[in-house]
Protein backbone atom coordinates (compact mmCIF):
# COMPACT_ATOMS: atom_id res chain seq x y z
CA UNK A 1 0.00 0.00 0.00
CA UNK A 2 2.83 2.20 0.57
CA UNK A 3 4.25 1.80 -2.58
CA UNK A 4 1.41 2.51 -4.56
CA UNK A 5 0.60 6.07 -2.19
CA UNK A 6 3.86 6.99 -3.35
CA UNK A 7 3.13 6.32 -6.99
CA UNK A 8 0.14 8.13 -6.96
CA UNK A 9 1.58 11.27 -4.63
CA UNK A 10 4.15 11.49 -7.58
CA UNK A 11 1.91 11.10 -10.35
CA UNK A 12 -0.11 13.84 -8.53
CA UNK A 13 2.54 15.90 -7.74
CA UNK A 14 3.66 16.62 -11.51
CA UNK A 15 0.27 16.42 -12.70
CA UNK A 16 -0.58 19.29 -10.61
CA UNK A 17 2.80 21.45 -11.49
CA UNK A 18 2.10 20.56 -15.33
CA UNK A 19 -1.58 22.26 -14.52
CA UNK A 20 0.58 25.26 -12.58
CA UNK A 21 2.48 25.93 -15.54
CA UNK A 22 -0.27 26.03 -17.89
CA UNK A 23 -2.28 27.96 -16.04
CA UNK A 24 0.64 30.75 -15.62
CA UNK A 25 0.71 30.62 -19.57
CA UNK A 26 -2.51 31.19 -19.53
CA UNK A 27 -3.04 33.61 -16.70
CA UNK A 28 -6.11 31.64 -15.89
CA UNK A 29 -6.23 29.59 -12.77
CA UNK A 30 -9.65 28.39 -13.17
CA UNK A 31 -7.89 25.09 -15.28
CA UNK A 32 -7.37 23.40 -12.01
CA UNK A 33 -11.08 22.55 -11.98
CA UNK A 34 -10.62 21.47 -15.32
CA UNK A 35 -7.61 19.42 -14.45
CA UNK A 36 -9.47 18.24 -10.71
CA UNK A 37 -11.51 15.24 -12.09
CA UNK A 38 -8.97 13.40 -14.58
CA UNK A 39 -6.40 13.75 -11.62
CA UNK A 40 -8.59 11.04 -9.90
CA UNK A 41 -8.55 8.82 -13.52
CA UNK A 42 -4.40 9.12 -13.40
CA UNK A 43 -4.92 7.93 -9.74
CA UNK A 44 -6.87 5.35 -11.19
CA UNK A 45 -4.56 3.80 -13.59
CA UNK A 46 -1.80 4.55 -11.73
CA UNK A 47 -2.46 2.42 -9.24
CA UNK A 48 -4.45 -0.47 -11.21
CA UNK A 49 -1.11 -0.91 -13.35
CA UNK A 50 1.07 -1.14 -10.24
CA UNK A 51 -0.93 -3.64 -8.73
CA UNK A 52 -1.95 -5.18 -11.52
CA UNK A 53 -5.76 -4.81 -10.72
CA UNK A 54 -7.63 -7.12 -13.13
CA UNK A 55 -10.66 -8.21 -10.77
CA UNK A 56 -14.04 -7.27 -12.10
CA UNK A 57 -14.97 -5.06 -8.87
CA UNK A 58 -11.62 -3.08 -9.96
CA UNK A 59 -12.45 -2.93 -13.32
CA UNK A 60 -15.27 -1.09 -12.41
CA UNK A 61 -14.24 1.09 -9.61
CA UNK A 62 -11.90 2.44 -12.33
CA UNK A 63 -14.05 2.61 -14.86
CA UNK A 64 -16.27 4.41 -12.94
CA UNK A 65 -13.71 6.94 -11.54
CA UNK A 66 -12.54 7.92 -15.34
CA UNK A 67 -16.01 8.49 -16.45
CA UNK A 68 -16.60 10.63 -13.34
CA UNK A 69 -13.25 12.93 -14.23
CA UNK A 70 -13.82 12.89 -17.68
CA UNK A 71 -17.05 14.31 -17.96
CA UNK A 72 -16.30 16.40 -14.83
CA UNK A 73 -13.48 18.02 -17.02
CA UNK A 74 -15.36 18.18 -20.22
CA UNK A 75 -18.60 19.92 -18.70
CA UNK A 76 -16.14 22.76 -17.19
CA UNK A 77 -14.26 22.82 -19.88
CA UNK A 78 -17.60 23.60 -22.10
CA UNK A 79 -18.73 26.24 -19.36
CA UNK A 80 -15.63 28.36 -19.14
CA UNK A 81 -15.58 28.41 -22.78
CA UNK A 82 -14.74 32.75 -23.56
CA UNK A 83 -15.74 33.48 -19.54
CA UNK A 84 -12.62 34.36 -18.06
CA UNK A 85 -11.46 33.62 -15.25
CA UNK A 86 -13.58 32.07 -12.42
CA UNK A 87 -14.77 35.22 -10.28
CA UNK A 88 -12.97 33.78 -7.00
CA UNK A 89 -9.35 32.58 -8.96
CA UNK A 90 -10.09 36.18 -10.25
CA UNK A 91 -10.56 37.64 -6.69
CA UNK A 92 -7.31 35.29 -4.78
CA UNK A 93 -5.05 37.18 -7.53
CA UNK A 94 -6.07 40.16 -7.30
CA UNK A 95 -5.62 39.65 -2.91
CA UNK A 96 -2.30 37.84 -3.25
CA UNK A 97 -0.69 40.65 -5.08
CA UNK A 98 3.28 40.00 -5.58
CA UNK A 99 2.60 36.41 -4.12
CA UNK A 100 0.50 35.53 -6.34
CA UNK A 101 2.42 32.94 -8.30
CA UNK A 102 4.02 30.99 -4.93
CA UNK A 103 0.55 31.24 -3.04
CA UNK A 104 -1.15 29.78 -6.45
CA UNK A 105 1.60 27.06 -6.39
CA UNK A 106 0.83 26.15 -3.05
CA UNK A 107 -2.65 26.97 -2.26
CA UNK A 108 -4.08 26.24 -5.36
CA UNK A 109 -2.91 23.28 -6.92
CA UNK A 110 -0.76 21.40 -4.74
CA UNK A 111 -3.54 21.82 -2.14
CA UNK A 112 -6.06 20.24 -4.41
CA UNK A 113 -3.43 17.54 -5.20
CA UNK A 114 -2.96 16.31 -1.80
CA UNK A 115 -7.06 16.81 -1.39
CA UNK A 116 -7.18 14.63 -4.54
CA UNK A 117 -4.46 12.43 -3.00
CA UNK A 118 -6.58 12.09 0.14
CA UNK A 119 -10.38 11.91 -1.79
CA UNK A 120 -9.35 9.53 -4.45
CA UNK A 121 -7.87 6.75 -1.06
CA UNK A 122 -10.94 4.18 -1.86
CA UNK A 123 -9.78 3.82 -5.13
CA UNK A 124 -6.04 2.48 -4.02
CA UNK A 125 -7.43 0.37 -1.52
CA UNK A 126 -9.92 -1.41 -4.01
CA UNK A 127 -6.74 -1.59 -6.46
CA UNK A 128 -4.26 -2.95 -3.38
CA UNK A 129 -6.64 -5.52 -2.03
CA UNK A 130 -9.97 -5.17 -3.38
CA UNK A 131 -9.49 -8.38 -5.70
CA UNK A 132 -13.05 -10.45 -5.84
CA UNK A 133 -15.77 -11.15 -7.28
CA UNK A 134 -18.79 -8.51 -7.66
CA UNK A 135 -21.15 -9.52 -4.26
CA UNK A 136 -24.18 -7.29 -3.82
CA UNK A 137 -22.83 -4.72 -2.28
CA UNK A 138 -20.72 -3.98 -4.95
CA UNK A 139 -24.33 -3.84 -7.57
CA UNK A 140 -25.51 -1.91 -5.06
CA UNK A 141 -22.75 0.71 -5.06
CA UNK A 142 -22.68 0.75 -8.75
CA UNK A 143 -26.78 1.80 -8.13
CA UNK A 144 -25.75 4.50 -5.90
CA UNK A 145 -22.77 5.59 -7.83
CA UNK A 146 -25.68 5.79 -10.87
CA UNK A 147 -27.45 8.36 -8.90
CA UNK A 148 -25.02 10.31 -7.73
CA UNK A 149 -23.62 10.67 -11.37
CA UNK A 150 -27.63 11.51 -12.50
CA UNK A 151 -27.47 14.28 -9.62
CA UNK A 152 -24.22 15.93 -10.58
CA UNK A 153 -24.48 15.14 -14.60
CA UNK A 154 -28.19 16.32 -15.29
CA UNK A 155 -27.64 19.11 -12.68
CA UNK A 156 -24.72 20.80 -14.36
CA UNK A 157 -26.75 20.21 -17.65
CA UNK A 158 -29.75 22.18 -15.91
CA UNK A 159 -27.81 24.74 -15.14
CA UNK A 160 -25.53 25.31 -18.58
CA UNK A 161 -28.42 25.50 -20.48
CA UNK A 162 -30.35 27.76 -18.09
CA UNK A 163 -27.39 30.31 -17.95
CA UNK A 164 -26.77 30.17 -21.68
CA UNK A 165 -31.00 31.54 -22.17
CA UNK A 166 -30.33 35.39 -22.41
CA UNK A 167 -33.66 36.10 -20.53
CA UNK A 168 -32.20 33.95 -17.96
CA UNK A 169 -29.66 36.66 -16.87
CA UNK A 170 -29.29 37.66 -13.36
CA UNK A 171 -31.97 34.96 -12.57
CA UNK A 172 -31.87 32.28 -10.17
CA UNK A 173 -31.85 28.54 -11.31
CA UNK A 174 -34.93 27.22 -9.24
CA UNK A 175 -36.10 24.34 -12.04
CA UNK A 176 -35.56 21.04 -12.27
CA UNK A 177 -33.04 19.18 -9.51
CA UNK A 178 -32.15 22.66 -8.57
CA UNK A 179 -35.52 22.72 -6.74
CA UNK A 180 -35.13 20.40 -4.53
CA UNK A 181 -31.82 20.92 -3.39
CA UNK A 182 -29.78 24.13 -4.34
CA UNK A 183 -26.74 22.11 -5.54
CA UNK A 184 -27.65 18.97 -7.04
CA UNK A 185 -24.20 18.99 -8.72
CA UNK A 186 -22.13 18.92 -5.12
CA UNK A 187 -24.54 16.11 -3.72
CA UNK A 188 -24.08 14.01 -6.64
CA UNK A 189 -20.45 14.59 -6.45
CA UNK A 190 -20.56 13.44 -2.85
CA UNK A 191 -22.98 10.55 -3.29
CA UNK A 192 -20.71 8.75 -5.95
CA UNK A 193 -17.67 8.97 -3.24
CA UNK A 194 -19.74 7.08 -0.78
CA UNK A 195 -20.35 4.67 -3.36
CA UNK A 196 -16.98 4.19 -4.74
CA UNK A 197 -15.97 4.14 -0.11
CA UNK A 198 -18.77 0.90 -0.10
CA UNK A 199 -16.61 -1.14 -3.06
CA UNK A 200 -13.23 -0.17 -1.04
CA UNK A 201 -14.72 -1.54 2.36
CA UNK A 202 -15.14 -5.26 1.48
CA UNK A 203 -10.98 -4.88 1.51
CA UNK A 204 -9.11 -5.78 4.67
CA UNK A 205 -9.26 -2.55 6.60
CA UNK A 206 -10.98 -1.13 3.86
CA UNK A 207 -12.93 0.84 6.15
CA UNK A 208 -9.71 3.61 6.86
CA UNK A 209 -10.98 4.90 3.40
CA UNK A 210 -13.87 6.41 4.76
CA UNK A 211 -11.43 9.61 5.17
CA UNK A 212 -11.67 9.74 1.03
CA UNK A 213 -15.81 10.32 1.21
CA UNK A 214 -15.69 12.22 4.09
CA UNK A 215 -13.30 15.02 3.16
CA UNK A 216 -15.24 15.62 -0.17
CA UNK A 217 -18.45 15.66 1.45
CA UNK A 218 -16.84 18.40 4.13
CA UNK A 219 -15.13 20.49 1.65
CA UNK A 220 -18.13 20.65 -0.93
CA UNK A 221 -20.72 21.44 2.24
CA UNK A 222 -18.28 23.59 4.32
CA UNK A 223 -15.38 25.21 2.53
CA UNK A 224 -15.19 25.16 -1.54
CA UNK A 225 -18.90 24.57 -2.18
CA UNK A 226 -22.27 25.31 -1.06
CA UNK A 227 -20.22 28.31 1.20
CA UNK A 228 -18.15 30.09 -1.71
CA UNK A 229 -20.70 29.69 -4.18
CA UNK A 230 -23.40 31.65 -1.91
CA UNK A 231 -21.83 34.03 -0.65
CA UNK A 232 -22.06 35.68 -4.42
CA UNK A 233 -25.41 35.64 -4.06
CA UNK A 234 -25.95 37.28 -0.64
CA UNK A 235 -28.09 40.36 -0.29
CA UNK A 236 -30.07 39.19 -3.85
CA UNK A 237 -33.93 38.64 -3.23
CA UNK A 238 -34.68 36.25 -5.41
CA UNK A 239 -31.84 34.19 -3.68
CA UNK A 240 -33.07 34.66 -0.34
CA UNK A 241 -36.32 33.76 -1.14
CA UNK A 242 -34.99 30.43 -3.02
CA UNK A 243 -32.92 29.81 0.44
CA UNK A 244 -36.00 29.39 2.42
CA UNK A 245 -37.64 27.31 0.29
CA UNK A 246 -34.91 24.78 -0.74
CA UNK A 247 -32.52 22.22 1.10
CA UNK A 248 -28.96 23.49 0.52
CA UNK A 249 -26.87 20.03 0.37
CA UNK A 250 -29.67 17.21 0.49
CA UNK A 251 -32.84 16.83 -1.93
CA UNK A 252 -36.18 17.36 -0.07
CA UNK A 253 -39.28 18.79 -0.49
CA UNK A 254 -40.17 22.50 -1.81
CA UNK A 255 -41.31 24.65 1.34
CA UNK A 256 -42.81 27.86 1.26
CA UNK A 257 -40.64 30.58 1.68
Amino acid sequence: MTSLLGLAAAGVFLYMTAAFAIALLRKDNSIADIFWGPGFGLVAVLTAVAAEAGSPRQILVNLLVLVWGMRLALHIAVRNRKRGEDFRYAKWRRDWGRLFIPRTYLQVFLLQGVFLLIISFPVLVVNHRGAGPLTGLDIFAAALWLIGFFFEAVGDFQLLRFKRNPENKGRIMTQGLWSITRHPNYFGEAVMWWAIFLFAVQAPNGWISVIGPALITFLLMRVSGVVMLEKKYTGNPEYEVYVKSVNAFFPGFRRKP
